[in-house]
């Protein structure tokens, strides 16, 4: 059956595209005039819908488990643009379906926010979920993050097939006693590598303070044993494996054993085996997701972007690029999609810039960004609320270094745009 919906929505993106508009918009749309476009077209789907949710690393995880399908010989849907609410799914799903509605997919992996995965999931049940940390973000619209792990809790709920859980976090592992149904399966850490994630209730702990003993941890499919310079250790199924890795950071190799475990899953559940070395392979091939760690190049040296945007994401971005011999910025936004309540820079230590300091700081909350430098003794070069012209002094002041810009969501994507005008930035539709 023809829709009418589905032509409209189409129309509407194309407009909006040619316009520079927004990605949702035409999601937004469809959502209104046809309630259930989105659920008649993903049932149709062999290997129904995986869900990825948590408060970080949504993005990069999804783009892994999507390339690890991929190597499979799947063909898979995603919102790969990063608009994880339900218009985002609507508008990618236009830009996809032909005119009919019907989408040539065998499964669909979407990266969902928190709060909006529960509507998506009360339309749409996914077949699988991957949970991976419930951290302070955002508090100004998810309250405390009890909270947010409710949120998840509703989306396990609603898995009707299985459920990946992220075993050291005890807000997320606790889940799996709520369910009764699906398959639950967990990824993990060795041991070595336990104090380079610490839980919420770890961070916030006072200096000192005794640390109550850690439950018993459930057996993991997947476990990250090592981590190298360019390469992982992951073990599962009784042996571990070795491969190198163009993504870099300690939180995007985490999130691998994460798409690893899913996507062993998914690839299981067609009956037909895994080809393990085929996931390995892509596993090494994947780079990092726009502004996630992306490496841009600018007067031919390496600009690497870091999405920064709560207390934990932005330690472990400190702790994972070292700034010795780069020239530093550093660009905080306080719009919608970054949070409104930037309260969360004091809860982030900031001492390893200290012996380079910072040479530019710029977004909506620049100063606010300064004077928490201030404190923790790192020199500052300049400010700059206008992220343009911040931009383009930093580039210019830091010819002859490597570069890095620490930045919110909503300054990453300014950024972006600013420097696609002066080199080759990945166009992300």
């Amino acid at each position: 059956m023809l829709y009418f919906s589905v032509p409209l929505g189409k129309l509407v993106r194309r407009v909006s595209r040619l316009r520079g508009g927004g990605s949702a918009l035409p999601g937004l749309v469809v959502e209104k005039i046809d309630p259930g476009f989105m659920r008649r077209t993903l049932s149709t789907l062999p290997l129904g819908v995986a869900v990825v949710s948590g408060t970080n690393g949504k993005t990069t995880t999804t783009k892994m488990v999507v390339e690890l399908l991929e190597s499979q010989g799947l063909k898979v849907f995603t919102n790969r643009t990063g608009s994880n609410f339900t218009r985002g799914v609507a508008a990618a799903l236009l830009g996809e379906v032909d005119w009919r509605g019907r989408l040539d997919a065998d499964v669909a992996v979407l990266e969902l926010d928190e709060a909006h995965a529960v509507h998506f999931v009360n339309k749409v049940p996914p077949r699988y979920s991957l949970l991976l940390n419930v951290l302070r973000d955002q508090l100004d619209r998810f309250g405390e993050i009890d909270k947010t792990a409710e949120l998840l809790q509703h989306i396990a709920s609603k898995t009707t097939g299985t459920v990946v859980l992220n075993r050291e976090d005890p807000r997320v592992a606790r889940i799996a006693q709520t369910l009764d149904g699906p398959e639950v399966l967990y990824f993990g850490l060795d041991d070595s590598l336990l104090s380079t994630f610490p839980n919420d209730d770890e961070m916030r702990a006072a200096p000192g303070s005794p640390v109550p003993p850690a439950p018993a941890r459930p057996a993991a499919d997947v476990v990250l044993r090592r981590v190298g310079a360019d390469d992982a250790d992951f073990e599962y199924d009784g042996a571990t494996v070795t491969t190198p890795m163009l993504l870099r950071g300690v939180y995007n190799i985490f999130n691998a054993a994460a798409a690893l475990t899913l996507a062993r899953g998914v690839s299981g559940a067609r009956g037909t085996g895994t080809d393990h070395a085929g996931l390995l392979t892509a596993l090494s091939k994947v780079a990092p997701a726009f502004g996630r760690g992306e490496s841009l190049v600018v007067d031919g040296l390496p600009l690497e972007l870091v999405l920064v945007k709560n207390p934990s994401g932005f330690r472990l971005g400190l702790k994972s690029f070292p700034a010795a011999g780069y020239a530093t910025m550093i660009a905080i936004n306080d719009n919608y999609a970054d949070g409104r309540d930037m309260s969360w820079l004091w809860d982030v230590e900031f001492d390893t810039l200290r012996d380079g300091g910072v040479d530019q700081l710029t977004g909506s909350r620049a100063y606010d960004m300064a004077l928490r430098l201030q404190y923790d003794d790192v020199a500052i070069g300049a400010v700059d609320t206008e992220i343009a012209p911040a931009l383009a002094a930093f580039i210019r002041g830091g010819q002859g270094k490597p570069k890095r810009i620490f930045c919110t969501y909503t300054a990453m994507l300014a950024i972006r745009r600013e420097l696609s005008k002066i080199t080759t930035v990945e166009v992300v539709s």
